[in-house]
């Protein structure tokens, strides 16, 4: 499976890694090319060593989404800093890409809801955080 992350961050560079060691083709966008760094921690040998892509660009730029693959992408993971940035990318890569799985990151529970109400896959750490706090009261 071709695997497209955008943002090279704690998280993208983790799902990154992880993808890539189960196998995975692994494809990696992000602005910073310091952000590679996150990518090669860890690992025997460097990302490219390991059969892993690295693209610097703006997810905002279609030709740098082109760059990094999206258009063989099976599966898209936004996990940039901003919820906007991620809400929009997203969008661009489920309705002009036709990514088949696209999985977005959004801070703002109240967001993330009212997007997985328009058919947008998110994940929300917020409302995770909110969700278990709210268990841990009921003890």
């Amino acid at each position: 499976m071709f695997v497209l992350i955008v943002g090279a961050g704690r998280v993208g560079s983790a799902v990154a890694k992880s993808a890539l060691l189960a196998g995975h083709e692994v494809s990696v966008l992000d602005e910073d090319p310091l952000s590679h760094e996150r990518l090669d921690a860890g690992l025997d040998g460097t990302w490219e060593d390991r059969g892993g892509r690295f693209t610097v660009g703006t997810a905002l730029e279609i030709d740098a989404l082109l760059e990094a693959g999206i258009e063989q992408a099976d599966a898209f993971l936004c996990a940039t800093d901003g919820d906007n940035t991620n809400l929009v990318i997203a969008q661009i890569a489920a309705r002009r890409f036709k990514v088949p799985r696209v999985i977005v990151r959004v801070m703002d529970p109240y967001r993330a809801a009212w997007y997985a109400e328009q058919g947008l896959e998110t994940i929300s750490p917020t409302a995770h955080a909110i969700d278990m706090f709210e268990k841990a009261l009921d003890l």
